[in-house]
């Protein structure tokens, strides 16, 4: 059977690892013209991960991730340790350590694996015309290609969710969270936070953290709750952090002389978009952030994306009705736990970024003296529900 998948992100390389391994055709267009992910990097639990060993990528990845042993929160102003804590009990109860790793490696692996000769960039999809029998992709340059099926893991804006929404259904739109997200790499430093942890400082609604990846690099991070649109030249670099940091604790202006924007700054606008169930049409299915396009506040975004990549490939092992059905299996594996996924970084996004002070104001109370049962707990309620765990993927130690 041949498949077409348009989009050569984390969802669309991995779902296509997993139909290949499968025997399918398998062939991935992208509208990039080359590997220049958005985002320095994510945050892979132990539900994304497995995925990954599932695919046979496991020791590759365990290479490519940092060792986050511990999570440390600490007050923006004074500096001042809240709370440090192991994450032990992730690994022990769900199987499987959790790797924090830079986006363009893990990217660039996927790719690798797959097959670069069967990635076309440059390869902007504008149609899909499903006669039944087969379906048919045309792209911007005119040039179109036929198979059995077609995954979109074409993104935010994807123009393969519009097609599978019920004919007169109001078009899908994205929300905007509140707040922009500023990330990038640099040289590991104690200054900042310790090289097994995860460090972030909170105050004012705002957070900047840091967590180990492979190579002695820190993937950091900045959130600052603002409107949209607000206008950035590039060539400003660090300023706008420096305003919105003023004043804050050493570590994080040691971060902040850390960055080089030439090499390393991405600004992001965080914007979700609100769960919805219709996910398939005929032969052609969607995928990653075309189908859950969240928030990155419990870092399930990838990892979400990658149990996609999962169900698709069981659905098509253990089905043979039809195409059709078989993504509707697909989907109904998915729809929901993606959704509550979503809602729950929503939620975790209003606690975090003081659009209520008072429920911010507690938050950071909590943090204060806390042991970390309860972050686990949140951590490992996340991961326990995915399909790659079979119902029996978190035990009690």
């Amino acid at each position: 059977m041949k498949v077409i998948i348009v989009g050569a992100g984390v969802g669309g390389t991995s779902a296509g690892i997993a139909l290949q391994k499968l025997g399918h055709d398998v062939v991935i267009y992208d509208q990039m013209r080359e590997n220049k992910p958005v985002g320095a990097a994510l945050s892979l639990w132990s539900n994304g991960v497995k995925v990954l060993n599932w695919l046979g990528l496991g020791a590759e990845v365990a290479a490519l991730g940092g060792d986050m042993a511990d999570m440390v929160y600490r007050d923006g102003r004074t500096g001042e340790t809240l709370c440090d804590f192991s994450l032990a009990p992730i690994t022990a109860q769900t199987g499987q350590k959790s790797y924090p790793v830079a986006r363009a490696d893990l990217q660039a692996l996927l790719m690798e694996r797959f097959g670069l000769d069967g990635i076309h960039l440059g390869k902007r999809l504008t149609d899909i015309a499903d006669d039944g029998a087969t379906v048919t992709a045309t792209f911007a340059d005119g040039t179109t290609d036929t198979a059995d099926l077609l995954i979109g893991a074409d993104g935010a804006r994807s123009l393969t969710r519009d097609y599978v929404q019920l004919d007169g259904a109001p078009t899908i739109e994205r929300t905007y969270s509140g707040y922009t997200n500023i990330n990038g790499l640099v040289p590991v430093s104690e200054a900042i936070g310790r090289a097994t942890a995860w460090t972030t400082y909170v105050a004012d609604g705002k957070r900047a953290a840091v967590m180990p990846v492979a190579g002695d690099r820190f993937y950091f991070w900045f959130d600052i709750p603002q409107p949209s649109a607000i206008p950035y030249d590039r060539a400003d670099g660090v300023a706008p952090l420096r305003e919105a940091f003023a004043g804050w604790a050493t570590g994080v202006q040691e971060l902040l002389d850390a960055i080089d924007p030439t090499t390393s700054l991405n600004r992001v606008e965080i914007w979700d978009i609100t769960p919805f169930d219709t996910w398939t049409k005929g032969r052609v299915a969607i995928l990653g952030d075309a189908a859950h396009n969240t928030t990155p506040d419990i870092g399930q975004g990838a990892c979400s994306a990658l149990e996609d990549a999962f169900a698709l490939g069981i659905a098509f092992a253990t089905n043979s009705l039809d195409v059709a059905d078989t993504l509707r299996r697909y989907a109904a594996m998915r729809v929901e736990r993606a959704g509550e996924l979503v809602m729950r970084a929503r939620a975790r996004a209003w606690e975090t970024h003081a659009f209520d002070p008072a429920v911010t104001d507690a938050w950071y109370a909590s943090l204060r003296g806390a042991d970390g049962a309860g972050i686990i707990r949140g951590i490992v309620g996340n991961i326990e529900g995915s399909p790659v765990n079979l119902g029996g993927g978190v035990l009690a130690r």
